[in-house]
């Protein structure tokens, strides 16, 4: 791919670069990722969902008519509506927060100076796989070819809907179902695996950062994770692109239950392994550094436990063997503080964590996750009843 001026080769980026990038250079759709953002939203608003309502509207679907109108299927509003402009947003937040994070391997010296070369290396042949024409190709022909099956429990319901009308014991699809089918969905499907193939070249770039440059960690450093710590904030830039899923699957579940009389506890399952899959989509790329972190807290058990037998042999002669100078008072030296502090330097060095983040992150995002899954619980409890339980916890 050509390089604009937005590349810069020192630069890291997720977002910037592809073909598809380049086209909405081209177009004016877009100059820096967070700009034109509502202008790009728009457009593919008026692409992937007027249609739809104007179709829905002339066949006299889009609020009657059929068991399922297009304005009454929630999972068709929220794909659209709020998952559809969430997808975009991310590509800010995405990399306003991702550069960050990967300029922290130079900032806080994890990255020797002498390593700096091939990190930038890495660096750059993560850029080279981001802007891979091949990659984007591929993504373009499955979201085609995925056609409107996928996920046929959760896309597509099970009775008369706008989309499809029963014609001679056969389901017919309408112009709107068509359009939806081989325009909005494609557009729809295309952006999700792309972020999909985003996070395959994030994983790709901590790998290549893992296993091939050695890393100056310390397993003294405060964050409990040798200096890695920093790595878990890439774990809530991609928030948004799971908000997305649990958007969708609410949505979905939201039609089942109100157009084909399912209820909540039916989803549990469901919604158990959504919820984890999620979180371990965006976890597993932190995986990796689990070799170095475990090789540094061994490395820092090790060395500080010397350290520290010297300490402890010294003090016993000083102080208990009575070896201490006739002037020098127990009362008042350094000797105990300074032994409590190499006890609590040796118990940060044997509490390194194996991985870059904490549970008090896993339990955050976790909780994040099933916010768009709140208000499905109206289905089986009244807003008041509901309100009434939430304040009976704190009284």
């Amino acid at each position: 791919m050509p390089v604009t001026p937005l590349d810069e080769p020192i630069d890291f980026s997720l977002v910037q670069g592809g073909p598809f990038f380049q086209l909405l250079l081209r177009t004016g759709l877009v100059k820096q990722p967070g700009d034109l953002v509502v202008r790009r939203i728009v457009v593919l608003l008026l692409i992937a969902w007027m249609p739809l309502l104007v179709l829905s509207l002339l066949s006299g679907r889009a609020v009657g008519g059929v068991v399922v109108p297009f304005l009454y299927d929630l999972g068709e509003q929220v794909r659209f509506l709020l998952c559809l402009p969430l997808l975009l947003v991310a590509d800010v937040i995405v990399h306003g927060r991702i550069r960050p994070v990967v300029g922290q391997f130079l900032d806080r010296g994890v990255v020797a100076p002498e390593e700096e070369p091939r990190f930038r290396h890495a660096v750059a042949a993560t850029m080279r796989l981001r802007n891979s024409m091949l990659a984007e190709a591929l993504i373009l022909v499955i979201a085609i070819a995925a056609g409107s099956q996928i996920g046929r429990r959760y896309f597509v319901t099970d009775v008369t809907s706008w989309a499809a009308v029963p014609i001679d014991g056969r389901t017919h699809m309408t112009a709107a179902g068509l359009w939806n089918a081989f325009v909005s969905l494609t557009i729809f499907r295309f952006l999700l695996l792309r972020w999909y193939f985003r996070l395959l070249v994030w994983c790709y770039f901590l790998g290549r950062v893992a296993r091939s440059i050695p890393l100056r960690l310390n397993a003294l450093h405060p964050d409990r994770a040798a200096g890695l710590g920093f790595l878990s904030g890439s774990v809530y830039a991609f928030a948004p692109i799971l908000l997305v899923h649990t958007l969708i699957l609410s949505g979905s579940i939201g039609n089942k239950i109100l157009h084909e009389g399912a209820a909540l506890p039916q989803f549990k399952v469901e919604i158990a392994a959504w919820i984890l899959s999620l979180v371990l989509l965006v976890l597993a790329p932190l995986l990796l550094f689990m070799p170095r972190l475990a090789e540094a807290r061994r490395t820092g058990v090790r060395d500080y436990g010397i350290v520290a037998s010297r300490y402890v042999a010294e003090f016993r002669r000083k102080w208990i063997e009575g070896h201490a100078a006739d002037d020098e008072a127990l009362l008042g030296s350094g000797d105990i503080q300074s032994l409590a502090d190499l006890s609590n330097s040796f118990e940060v060095a044997r509490g390194t964590s194996l991985v870059p983040f904490g549970l008090s992150m896993v339990g955050r995002l976790i909780v994040l996750l099933c916010i768009p899954l709140l208000p499905l619980l109206l289905t089986m409890f009244p807003l008041g009843e509901l309100i009434d339980r939430a304040v009976g916890l704190f009284l």
